[in-house]
């Protein structure tokens, strides 16, 4: 193999898919510390979540969020203490677990950020059509299932 036939990692769609997801969580975490600074985009993501799947247990959240339990449980406890949801212990196959619920207060501020996100969402709308991001996904999906079957992901 010569020098030229070498595939280089910059010409790769790892490194594009790499590339496009450090500029969403720039993005991203721009967008929330000028909406709302008392909020990381960590917390909002997993304050979403907890939102769409109401009586969560914490370990279920990490692997909606992609964070390992340690991370998960800081955003948690972060959460928590700014009164955003409420943790409470409940059984799951006969073993306690730590339920999450989104509170009152917790819902109004995912209400605030989405209604403040939304000339975002529109400006990329109009770069990149729905279908077009429908297509995106469907393809991504196709590969990290492709690639779910060579690696073990421990979340």
């Amino acid at each position: 193999m010569t020098q030229a036939e070498i595939k280089h990692y910059t010409n790769t769609l790892y490194y594009d898919l790499e590339l496009t997801a450090i500029y969403c969580r720039m993005l991203g975490s721009q967008l929330i510390e000028k909406i709302y600074p008392n909020m990381n985009d960590y917390e909002l993501r997993a304050l979403d979540a907890i939102y769409c799947h109401p009586k969560i247990c914490q370990r279920d959240l990490a692997k909606l969020i992609l964070k390992d339990r340690a991370n998960t449980g800081r955003i948690v406890d972060s959460l928590e203490r700014k009164g955003f949801i409420k943790r409470y212990n409940d059984t799951k196959n006969k073993r306690l677990v730590k339920r999450l619920e989104i509170t009152e207060e917790g819902t109004q501020v995912l209400y605030v950020v989405s209604e403040k996100l939304e000339p975002t969402y529109k400006m990329i709308s109009q770069v990149i059509s729905q279908e077009e991001i429908d297509d995106i996904r469907q393809k991504l999906k196709k590969l990290r299932e492709s690639l779910s079957q060579a690696v073990e992901m421990q979340i």
